[in-house]
């Protein structure tokens, strides 16, 4: 496969990059620089991907480990940023379907960052459990394990969710 052929693939695979990008950060302008990273990765490693394995797996591989990297140091550097710095995340819904994309935004923020990298490779993005184990690095049995496990705590969060906002009609 020649490098212009690579570098095709590498663009083909844009828009589900960056569909994943933004359901994992939660920020556009976020998710746009952690997918421009991918891609100046990628393209610098090009010479590294092996011909006959799957593109897709490895540019997602390669944005899991940027953004494993980005929350560490995040993480560390969170000691220096004041609770009340950051803007509240939440915007008034307009319609039915803007409230429950809404409650499910909220019930994905709460769960862990390893059960939400699952649920969105494997729900989102499609991915067979073989490909979202390529892409974390980790035996399929875990990440169906961790899928379970996450569509489980989503099914809990969104539930409670409905019930505390139960509306009692007075005759």
């Amino acid at each position: 496969m020649s490098t212009e052929s690579k570098r095709l693939a590498v663009t083909a695979e844009l828009p589900r990059l960056r569909r994943y990008a933004i359901a994992l950060m939660r920020d556009r302008v976020e998710a746009d620089d952690l997918v421009h990273d991918v891609v100046v990765r990628a393209l610098d490693k090009l010479h590294l991907w092996r011909e006959g394995t799957n593109m897709r797996t490895w540019l997602f591989t390669i944005m899991h480990n940027l953004h494993a990297n980005e929350m560490r140091r995040r993480s560390r550097a969170l000691d220096s940023v004041p609770l009340d710095a950051a803007p509240p995340r939440t915007e008034p819904a307009g319609q039915e379907a803007a409230v429950e994309w809404s409650e499910l935004s909220n019930a994905m923020t709460g769960l862990s960052v390893l059960h939400r990298q699952v649920l969105l490779l494997v729900g989102l993005e499609g991915m067979t459990y073989a490909e979202a184990a390529g892409v974390l690095e980790v035996p399929v049995g875990t990440v169906m394990s961790r899928l379970s496990r996450a569509r489980e705590e989503l099914r809990h969060r969104i539930d409670e969710g409905a019930q505390g906002s139960t509306i009692r009609r007075i005759k």
